[in-house]
């Protein structure tokens, strides 16, 4: 635990990517398997789930430390993070503990879930009193299920690449899945991961716990250039950017298997999708998106009707019907077994037509269908094409050379795909409410509630309608911080009310109708474009004016 506590420290305390891939690379260079393989799993996205309710857990502390009820919320709201929190609180501990990272969550943090209140209570006073400070952070972060650091994924497999001497687009390879629950992190597992590469690697028989596993996704790059210095569009195949679930279908061994792009196994979420398997060769690898789509439906629904597939614990008939999904296909991976990767798109844009209409002689079309091509002489067509992607339902246009291969993650080195999207929609909304952030932003307020005005019966008063942390610059972070400081009125725990004086724009995708809201609306991936500096809070946009953005979307 100490060497992964430090690792964590030091990249924690820095924004600097090399800074981050020399420390990693030093903790999996000197870390034992065993360790190096849960490790690898938290970087990568993993975490258990919670193994001590949050009540028990302040509790416990509070008791440990000697505070009252009062004093203890008094120092949560000024730190902002549980965790840190409890560490801080904590008296100094009387013993040092050697146990390794894998025993301290294997032989601790997992069996604390379904343990009595006396036996917690016993155990994690003995566990906090062997811990120093950063310790005892990260152990309260790992059993409050809330753990999470600011390093990419693929950082990560540069480090493992670069100790284990292999090609990173083969540690990738290797790492999906690494996450899934179903498997926990063990030393065979991870020296598995960093063994050395083998010539025969892609067509030897898969370990029987990787057999389902999809392939890394393929990403695109944001187009911020005039299209035009792409050359001729015949030198791309051009596709709408439809706005659902990026998955993979894998069927091998007789058995179908459908994970996300955040390798999540979502197979049981999607039976009809699952219920493809019967009908596709074996061997078969398919990517594409999964989208609300209703039988016989001419255009996908908005992807508020598929959430219901994700959020919902049991998927009942009502769920099933008001959510109906279909699968879109982009691209053929494998077919028979055989990876196509490296084959130019368009030869597997064709094989994937010719697989879908065998399919159409025995499957309903509802279930399997392929994204459909956008012709047009020019850009300028194309352009206006991408000016009708709203009321589409759509995202924009996707632009892949047509003899690009599948690479892995966001490259070039594959040959490249563009995604040329629509201008986000944007309004002026003022800052209402403010709650500290986490990591290195645990002592700032940098997650915002924002609102507009609402002017209904002559009255005129903000209503809230989006969260945002992300957007700012670290030093434009620290300015409204001090402001939030200087003008909060109310505290709601760890939320602070401020006077309304801020303005930003806010940028946001999607929009849709939400009785659930106090606005009547829900907006996707909001974020903050800019400080409107320039701008008074009665310049803000009204609540109408977001309504009307409903009326741009497709029904």
């Amino acid at each position: 635990m100490k060497r992964f506590a430090t690792l964590f420290a030091a990249l924690d305390a820095t924004t600097s990517t090399k800074e981050k891939l020399e420390a990693l690379s030093a903790y999996f260079s000197a870390a034992e398997p065993e360790d190096a393989a849960w490790a690898s799993y938290f970087f990568a996205g993993g975490k258990p789930r919670q193994s001590v309710p949050t009540r028990l857990l302040t509790e416990l502390a509070r008791e440990r430390a000697g505070l009252p009820e009062w004093l203890f919320d008094e120092s949560y709201q000024a730190v902002g993070d549980l965790a840190e929190t409890i560490a801080h609180i904590l008296p100094p501990a009387t013993r040092e503990s050697e146990l390794g990272l894998a025993q301290w969550i294997e032989d601790r943090v997992l069996t604390l879930r379904g343990a009595n209140p006396p036996e917690l209570r016993e155990r994690l006073l003995g566990y906090w009193d062997e811990l120093n400070w950063s310790e005892r952070f990260l152990l309260t972060k790992l059993i409050g299920g809330g753990f999470r650091v600011g390093v990419a994924r693929q950082l990560v497999v540069r480090a493992l690449a670069e100790v284990a001497g292999v090609d990173h687009k083969r540690i990738a390879q290797r790492m999906v899945g690494w996450t899934d629950s179903r498997q926990a992190p063990s030393a065979a597992r991870y020296l598995r991961l960093v063994a050395p590469e083998s010539a025969g690697e892609d067509v030897d028989e898969p370990h029987e716990s990787d057999l389902g596993l999809p392939y890394p996704f393929f990403l695109a790059h944001p187009l911020q250039a005039d299209p035009a210095t792409l050359g001729p569009p015949s030198d791309w195949l051009v596709e709408w950017k439809w706005d659902g679930i990026r998955a993979q279908l894998v069927k091998r061994g007789g058995r179908v298997w459908l994970w996300s792009r955040g390798e999540d196994l979502i197979t049981d979420r999607f039976p009809e999708l699952a219920s493809l398997g019967a009908a596709l060769p074996d061997g078969t690898v398919i990517d594409g998106e999964i989208l609300a789509w209703e039988p016989g439906g001419p255009a996908p629904l908005p992807f508020a009707r598929l959430q219901p597939r994700i959020t919902r614990k049991s998927l009942t008939k009502k769920v099933l019907a008001d959510s109906p999904a279909a699968l879109l296909a982009y691209d053929l991976l494998e077919a028979g077994g055989i990876d196509l990767r490296t084959t130019p798109l368009h030869e597997r844009r064709a094989r994937l037509d010719a697989l879908a209409v065998k399919l159409g002689e025995t499957l309903a079309v509802d279930l399997l269908r392929v994204s459909p091509l956008v012709a047009a002489d020019d850009w300028d067509a194309l352009a206006t094409l991408r000016d009708e992607s709203r009321a589409r339902g759509v995202e924009g246009l996707m632009l892949k050379e047509r003899h690009s291969m599948y690479g892995v993650g966001r490259t070039k080195a594959s040959g490249t795909w563009w995604k040329w999207k629509i201008d986000p929609y944007a309004v002026d909304a003022v800052l209402l409410y403010a709650q500290r952030g986490h990591g290195r932003r645990a002592s700032l307020y940098t997650d915002f509630t924002f609102a507009v005005w609402d002017e209904a019966d002559g009255v005129r008063t903000l209503v809230p309608f989006a969260k945002a942390y992300s957007g700012l610059t670290d030093e434009e972070m620290r300015q409204v911080d001090a402001i939030v400081r200087k003008t909060t009125v109310e505290k709601f725990g760890p939320v602070r009310s401020v006077t309304p004086t801020l303005v930003f724009e806010i940028g946001f995708e999607g929009i849709q109708a939400s009785p659930r809201h106090k606005s009547g609306i829900a907006v996707r991936f909001p974020r903050m474009l800019r400080w409107r500096t320039d701008k008074q809070i009665d310049d803000a946009d009204s609540l109408d004016m977001l309504k009307g953005f409903l009326g741009e979307t497709a029904s």
